[in-house]
């Protein structure tokens, strides 16, 4: 189970825009994916570590977390992104 972290496509940009917008002050949290989550992060900087894994992410990068992942969030600068789930 690795969460995925790159570059999206245009067409990406263009479908993720169409999605709801979380935000989150610097913070630490427990989470735990019971769908498959992608995310385009718009502004911000987060480290996420799960088990074997360690990934850190900041504007314009999109990243997907796998269903049954379980994480920890930390949160270093204030986040806000596009999300979807299934």
């Amino acid at each position: 189970m690795r969460i995925e972290v790159r570059k999206p496509t245009p067409q990406e940009v263009a479908e993720m825009k169409n999605c709801p917008i979380w935000e989150k002050e610097p913070s630490e949290f427990p989470w735990y994916y019971d769908e498959k989550e992608t995310c385009l992060i718009l502004e911000g900087q987060v480290t996420v570590e799960a088990p074997g894994q360690t990934v850190t992410f900041g504007p314009g990068d999109l990243v997907v977390f796998p269903q049954g992942l379980s994480c920890t969030w930390k949160v270093k600068e204030r986040v806000r992104k596009h999300y979807k789930f299934g």
